[in-house]
């Protein structure tokens, strides 16, 4: 199911979020910076009815674009666009219970049943960057903002699980390919005058958007992606 209202009243919010940095009230600055991200996903998936799910790794990586407009206060205000590849997907927990040596009832991990999906997206953040620190030297910063995404690929891994019933969940392909939602978080950046900008971050997406068809009719009445990624990203200045 598709939540449009939502998504629009949180693009609004952030874009007048990001308004400070265009109007142009504080000490005025033209900083453009290009250069690369990469870094690690630590995906789950928000399901309903609840799936339980292991922490499912993969890898993000893109292009990055920054500008910095102007300096308010202590405040350093710009906006920030990536263009990334990005993994997801979940990793499905099935347990299995039986009796300790006392009789109590003991769960764990049950090898004999796998589900893995696997899924690519092209990933396109639209954030607000707000620093505090030097122009030159150490900042702390925070990002915020709408993200867009197209799912190029996806793949699964099934064992032990072939019901009916099963293969109704789990081997369906992907409905909606595209996806949205909300992306922040922070991190601290190492600016020098030469060598460019060295960044470490960590960000949290929270899919406002479901994968699957959701409709009443559906076995799922939600199903979103949320991410942890940690990343680092190196800039150099076009212009100063």
């Amino acid at each position: 199911m598709i939540k449009i209202k939502p998504f629009l009243i949180a693009t609004l919010l952030l874009t007048g979020f990001t308004l400070p940095a265009a109007a142009q009230i504080g000490e005025a600055r033209s900083n453009l910076s290009v250069g690369i991200n990469g870094g690690v996903n630590l995906n789950s998936v928000s399901f309903t009815p609840t799936i339980k799910q292991n922490s499912l790794m993969g890898i993000t990586g893109g292009l990055t674009a920054r500008y910095i407009s102007e300096k308010y206060f202590a405040m350093i205000c710009g906006a920030q666009v990536e263009l990334n590849v990005s993994q997801r997907g979940w990793d499905q927990l099935f347990e299995t219970i039986s009796l300790d040596a006392n009789g109590y009832e003991v769960t764990s991990k049950d090898p004999t049943k796998t589900y893995t999906r696997k899924m690519t997206y092209i990933d396109i953040p639209f954030l607000a960057h707000l620093a505090f620190g030097r122009d030159r030297g150490l900042q702390f910063f925070v990002h915020a903002g709408p993200q867009i995404s197209f799912l190029i690929s996806e793949s699964e891994t099934i064992k032990g699980i072939l019901s009916d019933t099963q293969k109704a969940l789990y081997g369906v392909k992907i409905q909606n390919k595209f996806d949205y939602g909300i992306a922040g978080g922070g991190g601290v950046e190492l600016r020098t005058k030469k060598a460019g900008s060295f960044i470490v971050e960590g960000r949290y997406y929270f899919a406002l958007s479901d994968f699957y068809s959701t409709t009443k009719k559906d076995y799922f009445a939600r199903a979103a992606h949320g991410t942890i990624t940690i990343k680092l990203t190196y800039l150099f200045d076009l212009k100063k």
